[in-house]
């Protein structure tokens, strides 16, 4: 990608000069367009419904891809979609607004979802799991009638991070967000390009591009969510140890399943001396393990 010219999207107008702009900006379409590839995203000519929460995360999304697809990377129809969920005080037009100045084709949606998350939800509760299978189910509804192979979500690095250690303190499995799923119905890709970037980078991003950021009242209104311990947990780390969080990413992409527990992902009980074990000594085992 060549970073010489003006000719840029317009979602990129009025960015900021400094050459330490220029790098993140550099970084994040690197990123993006690495985890477009390396996970096989790309149909050509195929049609994607970007997600917008407006939220740092989906505006760097958004304009990651069209500098992409803006320089002839990504050769996709990309149509830009926000859920309005009812949630009081949600300011309904300032996305509308901002994707008509930028020339991005948008569709905008309103079900109030909110009302039914507030009724079922109990008092006390998290939101978070209704209020995303309410939101998902309707983006699938909204992708199948705009003839979109996939639905595009602007879930960073640190979210499947921090995803993959709820799995593992509360849910007792080893899994994460993956960058592209089939979804249960198998007519639909779900895609997640800004799988390699860092949340800390969309957030410088957004906030020099000055985007019109909306925030997410109803679960940023809840104390002690899980999630938001994690994040301080890994923030706690990243600061003792510079680099953690990205060397457990990396993990994730370096499984060893004959060195974990499942049978069902690796035959314990047919191996074979003569066949020679992948190693005696898992890594990071204590002596005399």
């Amino acid at each position: 990608m060549s970073d010489e010219t003006d000719d840029i999207h317009p979602l990129f107008h009025g960015a900021p000069s400094t050459t330490e702009f220029k790098k993140l900006r550099k970084r994040i379409i690197r990123d993006t367009r690495e985890a477009i590839e390396q996970y096989g995203m790309i149909e050509r000519g195929a049609r994607w419904l970007v997600c917008l929460s407006g939220g740092k995360d989906s505006y760097t999304l958004l304009a990651a891809l069209y500098e992409l697809k803006w320089r002839g990377l990504l050769p996709v129809e990309l149509l830009a979609c926000n859920l309005d969920q009812g949630q009081p005080g949600f300011p309904a037009t300032v996305l509308p607004a901002f994707l008509e100045r930028m020339g991005v084709p948008h569709r905008i949606e309103y079900q109030d979802t909110y009302s039914i998350v507030m009724d079922k939800v109990p008092q006390g509760r998290t939101y978070c799991a209704l209020c995303s299978r309410l939101r998902r189910g309707n983006l699938y509804r909204i992708a199948r009638e705009e003839g979109c192979s996939a639905v595009v979500l602007g879930h960073h690095r640190d979210d499947i991070l921090e995803t993959f250690l709820l799995n593992l303190f509360h849910g007792g499995r080893l899994a994460t967000m993956p960058p592209k799923l089939v979804n249960e119905e198998g007519d639909l890709f779900v895609y997640r390009p800004l799988a390699h970037v860092a949340e800390a980078d969309c957030a410088r991003f957004a906030r020099a591009m000055d985007y019109p950021i909306i925030p997410c009242d109803l679960c940023g209104s809840q104390d002690g969510l899980q999630r938001m311990q994690v994040k301080a947990m890994l923030d706690q780390w990243e600061t003792n140890h510079p680099g953690r969080r990205q060397k457990m990413f990396r993990a994730l992409m370096h499984v060893r399943p004959s060195h974990l527990l499942d049978p069902t992902l690796f035959d314990f009980a047919g191996l074979l001396r003569e066949t020679g074990a992948p190693s005696d000594i898992a890594p990071g085992e204590p002596p005399g393990g």
